[in-house]
């Protein structure tokens, strides 16, 4: 896996992924999202595909899986993260709760790399999850 990234001017950067994408990233010109807020989106993203994928092997009619991310941060520098919480919404058609938590737990404990190497650096994630049915 690799990433360029490319200083602009002031507090603003280029990131061209290796999978052929470009992400614009600032520090506070409004010309992008901070860092820090694409380490959130990243854990979103990677914790979100496991519970959907989890989810449909095990056969639930999922719609909608949006999942709500906030976290605190030291206020000393460097500010990382000292708790993230990740909240599920999850919709679908007659989703059984059990298949849901056991999906986010999975994600939590075993698949998701991005949440397991934040858990390793000390950071403390709380996981829930709310069924809406569509």
């Amino acid at each position: 896996m690799k990433t360029n990234v490319e200083w602009q001017d002031e507090v603003h950067f280029t990131a061209k992924t290796g999978s052929g994408f470009t992400v614009e990233i600032d520090g506070n010109q409004e010309k992008g999202p901070r860092p820090m807020e694409l380490l959130l989106a990243g854990l979103g993203g990677c914790t979100s595909y496991d519970v959907v994928g989890i989810l449909k092997k095990s056969r639930q009619d999922v719609i909608s899986c949006v999942a709500e991310i906030d976290a605190d941060r030291a206020d000393e520098v460097p500010a990382v993260f000292t708790e993230i919480r990740v909240k599920f919404i999850v919709t679908g058609k007659n989703l059984k709760e059990s298949a849901v938590a056991k999906a986010v737990k999975l994600s939590a404990e075993q698949y998701c790399s991005a949440s397991l190497m934040l858990e390793r650096g000390g950071v403390n994630i709380v996981h829930s999850f709310e069924i809406r049915e569509a």
